[in-house]
Parts: structure tokens; C-alpha cells; sequence
């Protein structure tokens, strides 16, 4: 059964923006400020951003010649083979995922300023049924829901920003103190962080009123990000002492308290909580959408593939990631891990975009398309220069933090064995009903020489 095309542009680009503000992007932006010698964070944050533009440009490309929910998995299937684009995609979604389970960790810890009495698990749980309720209702509800929250977080966001600056005192030259070369590509590469997901919308292509909205929505919320980011990140670094801010799992409580008091300390556990709802809310439209789409080609059980008669969406996918999301934040709760989740974002998102590059690449030999709806301009310089300097910030983010590039080879290394080992039993499963429901009506045909 289909999905509803009803998304519009707003939709979209409060889609892609709210998959990557979250809780945790707050400490990410306090770990590129702590990487340079000055207030220059917003210097590092605007080039990763300008970079994630790149990558932007070619997933519209992409997704104009490919618009599907399956998303990454068809581009990469296309453009090189089937079990690297789908061993790639599972390692995607279960990194998005992860991103959950660090933002609980987050937000339980801000929650606890206001609300000890309360445990954390309560309030991950009221969201995550919150969303999932939403998301099976229907697309243009979980869609409306996630506008008011996103734009309502970026505003605020930009209002604190302002108000930092008015009564902060510091040198306008530490604006331009980055240090050396070495600490700015490293505050880059975890500036990446800071827009993890934003591709992620290519999911909805087929419940948008018009697949080009996708194409524009993921660049319009990178531009924003970009600024929004670079304002409040340098706005935290010239209020509260850097030191104090790196070593914080909650700077920007420190911040808000800082520059207004109890006031602020309200006004930041509700940007907080609404951070939170807009990434779950996101990763249910988006991850849901490609388990959907997965299942529907066969990778993943049947069961995941099935559509709500009443509300048109994949309930059974929503169900899944749900499940997959409560774990994943269970198990960041008790161990606390979520820097290492944080750094193991950045690479796995670094290395999707070098593909994303080299894609388009071989997808413009192997298939020429004339007067698809998006061509990145400039020829192959754009998706060239995406996929040099992504693999460059993928060894820089592992050289920062082994420990990601530990879980990321045996991330890596499950989801291989289970497109080698896994999926071609589920195809073969789908082949042995196929032939058995062709010969169910010939057997039940009545032989013609008995009557």
C-alpha cells in the first residue's frame, strides 16, 4: 500500500533541522570550542556546515534521480553493489540510533536539575510514546507536531544568543583565536556532529507533495543550522569559562543559569525537552520510513513492511525503532558512554557523505540522466571535493577518539555478517511463498475433464 504524499516544504525542513538538534549537539558544540584557543568555535561550526552543504548537494542530486523511502540504501545500491549499499544503511540507522540513546543520557541529566524526584526513565518513555502515538496516527499530524517544536527551539535558541551577547564583555579578537591547524580539522570534524540526520529527511520522498521539496528543505535547514549553532555555541564560550563548559554534561544549563538565573534554568529545561521530542520525533519519521522500505525489499523481516489501513503509515517499522531506541537509551543510562556515541556519529556520518560523493560520480557514468530535477553545479568538483574531504575528517575523528573507531569496525563488521548471512535466507524465504502462492490457484482450479 502506498504511503500519503502531504509533506510540504515547512515539514522538510523542520525534518531535517530536528533530527540534529538534540540535547547532545549542546555538548558536541562545547567539544569544537574546546579543540581551539578563542571564542572561534563559530569559525570551525560555519565550515562544517559549509562542507555538510557539499554533502547536501549531492544527496539532492540523489535523491532527485532516485526519490524512494529506501533512501541511501538505493543511491549506494545503484551506484556500487547491493550488500555495501545495505550493510552501510544498517549502520547508518543503528549510528542514528545511537544518537537517541546519547540525547536521553543528555536530557535525563538536565531533567535532574528540575525534577530529581522524578526518574529519568519516566521522561524518556512519556516521549518516546508521545512521538510513536504521532507518528502511527498519521504523517501530517507527527509532521505539524514537529514544525511548532522545531521552529519554536530554533527562535529560542537565537533569542538566548542575543541576550548572551548583550551582556557578555570580551575581546572581539578572541572571535578569530583558533590556534593551530591541527586542533581547527579536529573541531571540524565534531562540528560534523552538529548536523548528523540532516540527510536523513530523503526517507519521506514519497510522502512529499513534490519530490524536489526534499532536495531544497535539506539546504535551507543546513543554512540555518549553520548560523544557529555558530551564534549559541560562542554565546555559551563568552559567559561561562570553557573549562567549565567541556567538562559539563549539561553546559547549556550552565549557560542559561548564567545569564538569567532561575528564569533561564526554566526556559532551557523546556528548550531541552523540545530539543529531545524533535530529534525522537525525526528519527521515528525518518528510520522508520527506511525499515519500511528495507523490509519491502526483503533485507529485513516482512512483518516490518506492513502499512496501517486507517492512518497509512508503517506501523509496525515505528514499532520496531521504538523498541530499538528505548534499549539503546536504557543502555547509554547505565553506562554513561554517550562521547563516544557522539564521536562514532561524526565518522560514520563523514564516511556516508565520501560514498553520497562518489556516487554521484558513478551514478552519472553507469546511468545519464537528462533533465533530472537536481544537478549539483560545477561539474565533478562538488561531489570530488565532498568525498576527499569527509574521508579526511573520518581519520581525523578516529585519531581523537579510538574508541570509536573500535565500535565502528565492529558496528561494521555485525552488519556485514548479517547482509552476508541474514538477508539472503529472508530472500530466499520471500521466493520459496512467492512460487508457493503461484501454484495455489492452478491446484485449486477444478479439472475441466471432471465436469
Amino acid at each position: 500500500m502506498p504511503l500519503k504524499r502531504v509533506l510540504t516544504l515547512r515539514t522538510v525542513v523542520a525534518t531535517s533541522a530536528g533530527l540534529t538538534l538534540a540535547t547532545s549537539t549542546f555538548i558536541a558544540a562545547v567539544q569544537v570550542a574546546g579543540f581551539l584557543t578563542g571564542n572561534a568555535a563559530w569559525v570551525a561550526i560555519l565550515v562544517a556546515g559549509g562542507l555538510c552543504l557539499l554533502a547536501g548537494l549531492c544527496f539532492s542530486e540523489l535523491n532527485g534521480r532516485l526519490p524512494s523511502a529506501a533512501g541511501i540504501r538505493l543511491y549506494f545500491g545503484r551506484a556500487y553493489n547491493d550488500q555495501l549499499a545495505l550493510t552501510v544503511s544498517i549502520l547508518y540507522m543503528a549510528v542514528i540510533m545511537g544518537v537517541v540513546g546519547a540525547e536521553s543520557y543528555v536530557l535525563a541529566r538536565c531533567l535532574s536539575y528540575c525534577a530529581p524526584f522524578l526518574p529519568p526513565l519516566f521522561w524518556i518513555i512519556l516521549m518516546f510514546a508521545t512521538v510513536t502515538v504521532l507518528n502511527i496516527r498519521g504523517i501530517k499530524i507527527a509532521g505539524n507536531f514537529q514544525d511548532i517544536i522545531t521552529y519554536g527551539l530554533i527562535s529560542s535558541l537565537l533569542v538566548l544568543s542575543f541576550l548572551a551577547f548583550q551582556r557578555a564583555d570580551f575581546p572581539a579578537a578572541s572571535l578569530f583565536q583558533a590556534g593551530g591547524a591541527a586542533g581547527l580539522i579536529q573541531a571540524i570534524a565534531v562540528g560534523i556532529f552538529l548536523f548528523v540526520g540532516f540527510e536523513w529527511v530523503t526517507p519521506l520522498a514519497e510522502e512529499v507533495t513534490d519530490s524536489r521539496l526534499v532536495s531544497r528543505g535539506m539546504l535551507v535547514a543546513v543554512g540555518i543550522l549553520s548560523v544557529t549553532y555558530a551564534l549559541f555555541t560562542v554565546a555559551m564560550t563568552v559567559s561561562v569559562p570553557r573549562e567549565i563548559l567541556v567538562n559539563s554534561p549539561v553546559p547549556q544549563v550552565l549557560f542559561a543559569q548564567r545569564i538569567l538565573g532561575g528564569p533561564g534554568l526554566a526556559w532551557i529545561v523546556v528548550l531541552s525537552l523540545a530539543a529531545s521530542i524533535t530529534t525522537f520525533n525525526a528519527g521515528l519519521l525518518s528510520v522508520s520510513r527506511f525499515v519500511y522500505a528495507t523490509a519491502r525489499e526483503h533485507a529485513l523481516p516482512a512483518v516490518l513492511s506492513r502499512v496501517s489501513l486507517r492512518y497509512y503509515t508503517p506501523w509496525t517499522a515505528i514499532l520496531a525503532v521504538l523498541a530499538v531506541g528505548l534499549g539503546v537509551s536504557i543502555a547509554v543510562l547505565a553506562t554513561g558512554k554517550y562521547l563516544v556515541l557522539v564521536n562514532l556519529a561524526a565518522a560514520t556520518e563523514s564516511l556516508v557523505y565520501v560514498l553520497a560523493g562518489a556516487a554521484v560520480l558513478r551514478l552519472r557514468k553507469k546511468e545519464p540522466a537528462a533533465g533530472q530535477p537536481f544537478v549539483t553545479p560545477g561539474g565533478p568538483l562538488v561531489p570530488l571535493l565532498t568525498a576527499v574531504i569527509f574521508a579526511v575528517l573520518v581519520l581525523a575523528v578516529f585519531a581523537t577518539d579510538r574508541w570509536a573507531g573500535f565500535m565502528f569496525a565492529a558496528a561494521l563488521l555485525v552488519c556485514w555478517g548479517y547482509v552476508r548471512r541474514v538477508v539472503p535466507v529472508l530472500k530466499q524465504r520471500y521466493q520459496e511463498r512467492r512460487k508457493v502462492s503461484r501454484r495455489r490457484p492452478a491446484a485449486e482450479k477444478p479439472d475441466p475433464g471432471s465436469l
